[in-house]
């Protein structure tokens, strides 16, 4: 069993916050969430759920068979309709299909210098040009022993980079709610918006 299949197992970790990451409230306010939506990592589905509420197309993707678990429970309760599956965000291509926009929601921050690498190119198969991946981050802020790994703004503009095809269009502060006990209720982030560039001819 994996660290994170254990830790739905075991309740409630402390990044499932029982409702969507209000950041993801405020970009649909926004109307940056668009057309079909993917989110990446999704654990037990509260932002998928909330895009589908919203009028999205959605669908849910995680590793860890627990979460996926708890996240088609929640859906069937709720009565919202969501695509949830098991499967791994280093190879969305699997999915075969694209998407309008991909939510990451404290997946980038877990991955190391190859598996980012990795992820973009995967996430350029899942992502249709002119599609906007929508990343929340803690950032090199973020204080207090343990967690994932902190991001600055400099190592997301190294890895979706222009002549790759990607266009970093903002990256904003932005905060990441938990279950941790203050000051880590209102962890500092990042926020990044950023564009699959379209083709060229």
């Amino acid at each position: 069993m994996t660290f994170f299949d254990t830790a739905y197992h075991q309740g409630p970790p402390p990044w499932d916050i029982g409702k969507p990451q209000p950041v993801f409230v405020d970009l649909e306010r926004e109307g940056l969430i668009r057309g079909r939506v993917l989110d990446a990592g999704c654990g037990t589905g509260e932002n998928a759920l909330f895009a589908a509420r919203a009028g999205h197309e959605t669908w849910g993707v995680d590793f860890a068979e627990e979460a996926i678990r708890q996240a088609k429970r929640k859906a069937k309760e709720q009565g919202v309709k969501v695509h949830f599956e098991v499967a791994d965000a280093l190879e969305l291509e699997d999915l075969e299909r694209t998407f309008d926009t991909i939510l990451d929601s404290g997946l980038f921050h877990s991955f190391d210098d190859e598996e980012r690498q990795a992820f973009t190119r995967s996430l350029a198969a899942a992502l249709r040009p002119g599609g906007l991946y929508l990343m929340l981050c803690f950032n090199e802020h973020a204080t207090g022993p343990g967690g994932p790994r902190r991001v600055t703004q400099a190592e997301i503009r190294a890895v979706f980079r222009e002549e790759e095809g990607w266009t970093v269009r903002e990256i904003r502060p932005a905060f990441f709610a938990t279950r941790f006990d203050p000051p880590w209720d209102r962890t500092p982030a990042w926020l990044a918006v950023i564009e699959r560039q379209a083709a060229t001819p």
